[in-house]
Order: C-alpha cells, then sequence, then structure tokens
C-alpha cells in the first residue's frame, strides 16, 4: 500500500512544505527539501543514515538516498543558521529555500510520517539531529 500511493503522498507533502515555506511552484519546493535531506543526510554515519530513510515515506526516502557517496566523510551538526547556508547552495541560482527551511520542512515531514516513531529515532542519533527537525 505504502507504494501504491506514493505519488500522491509526496505532491501532498510537497504542498505543506511550499505551504510552510511560503514558496510558489514545486521546483523550489523540491529543490529545498532536497537541499535540507542532504545537509542532514552528510551529518550521518552510513547505519544511521539507512535507519533514518527507512522512517521516510517511499519518494522522500527515494531523494534522501539519491546521489549519495557513503564514503564521504560526515560533518559535525552545525548552527541552524551554517546548515541553512549550505541548503540554499543547493543549485543556488535557482534556490529560494527562506532562512526558515530547516523548520519548514520538519513541520510539513511530521504531518507525514509517525511523529513518535520519528522522535524515538532522532534520540539514537548523533547530538545536534533532534535540534536539526526542530520546528
Amino acid at each position: 500500500m505504502e507504494l501504491q500511493h506514493a505519488s500522491e503522498d509526496f505532491e501532498r507533502f510537497l504542498a505543506a512544505a511550499r505551504d510552510e515555506a511560503g514558496l510558489t511552484t514545486r521546483n523550489q519546493t523540491y529543490t529545498m527539501v532536497e537541499g535540507v535531506l542532504r545537509v542532514f543526510r552528510r551529518r550521518l554515519e552510513l547505519a544511521e543514515a539507512i535507519r533514518f530513510a527507512g522512517i521516510l515515506p517511499p519518494v522522500l526516502r527515494a531523494i534522501f538516498v539519491a546521489d549519495w557517496d557513503p564514503l564521504a566523510p560526515v560533518l559535525p551538526f552545525s548552527d541552524r543558521v551554517a546548515m541553512t547556508r549550505e541548503v540554499q547552495a543547493l543549485r543556488q541560482h535557482h534556490n529560494f529555500a527562506p532562512e526558515t527551511c530547516l523548520a519548514d520542512v520538519a513541520r510539513a515531514l511530521r504531518r507525514h510520517i509517525d511523529g513518535d516513531a520519528f522522535d524515538r529515532l532522532l534520540a539514537t542519533l548523533p547530538d545536534g539531529a533532534a535540534d536539526f527537525w526542530r520546528s
């Protein structure tokens, strides 16, 4: 069932993220979401990232692992301003992610996953992971 409605569920998630961020197009929203997921992924060890991917809906899971170099060095969590700038650097000339992009995507994501399971998972990840998804 999860895969049967994956596209519709993803479009609903994108609409929620678009509205949270005050963006106007699907492409703007997709870039913001992809940036947020990549920035988070860079801060996880391989096993942690696989566990995190497992809690995501199918299309978000695919975006999370796309173009991933699992041998890249793991970065530490930093302050929200620096991580927001990192999100905004993805396709920077076509990126409209607002300063609130981390919280915007977090709010949209929490409406589309099991929040309790998400919080339990975040508690097992490195310091900074739960704060990253703070809305």
